[in-house]
């Protein structure tokens, strides 16, 4: 009697084919070895980062949540507040992209929605590129701001001056100037309360 394993695993066809299949799928288009883990996740690599992908189903679409977690390196202040500021600022200033710090590492995410039918290979190329562009954003952000606010603390460089480390890309080992420390966003969205006799009603 044939052995039923050695039988062809034959894909199911689209209108069953499920969300995980369809990314494997596309991961296996885009050469990034995907593979499944002990959690049903779809992991692979993509620019030598383990990445996961998970596929979020049952209602009337589906959602697939691409994320990756990263040990913070010792080159990044220890404080806490410093380091949620630098997720605040990717949360609030990179479209799509979520940050977070769960257990002393850094969380990227994107979720996406996908519709039943539709191959999720165009929105898993979008979603690695934010992350990984995100978490090399955060770095920076996080010890730039961190050692501007040590030198403004030690009456150092005032507010807004110029520093050297690089925040948003500039390569000054080419000429290129390096931009300006912003504050974190958090800090920068913040409005003044009206005073008193101030405001709607007054």
């Amino acid at each position: 009697m044939t052995d039923p394993t050695s039988l062809p695993n034959f894909p199911p066809p689209p209108e069953e084919h499920p969300l995980r299949g369809r990314v494997l799928d596309a991961l296996q288009d885009l050469k990034l070895q995907p593979d499944l883990d002990k959690d049903g996740d779809v992991k692979f690599t993509a620019q030598e980062q383990q990445l996961f992908a998970r596929s979020l189903t049952g209602g009337q679409v589906d959602i697939l949540r691409v994320y990756g977690q990263w040990q913070v390196a010792d080159s990044v202040p220890a404080d806490l507040l410093t380091r949620l500021n630098g997720c605040n600022d990717i949360t609030l200033g990179v479209n799509l992209v979520k940050a977070g710090i769960a257990a002393g590492n850094l969380v990227l995410s994107v979720e996406q929605i996908i519709a039943p039918k539709e191959n999720p290979k165009v929105k898993l190329q979008v979603a690695v590129s934010m992350i990984l562009q995100a978490v090399q954003l955060w770095h920076r952000n996080v010890v730039a701001k961190a050692k501007r606010d040590a030198d403004i603390a030690a009456g150092g460089a005032a507010e807004g001056s110029e520093h050297q480390d690089i925040v948003a890309g500039a390569d000054t080992s080419k000429g290129e100037d390096a931009p300006k420390v912003g504050p974190w966003l958090s800090e920068g969205m913040r409005r003044p309360r009206p005073t008193d006799g101030e405001g709607p009603g007054a």
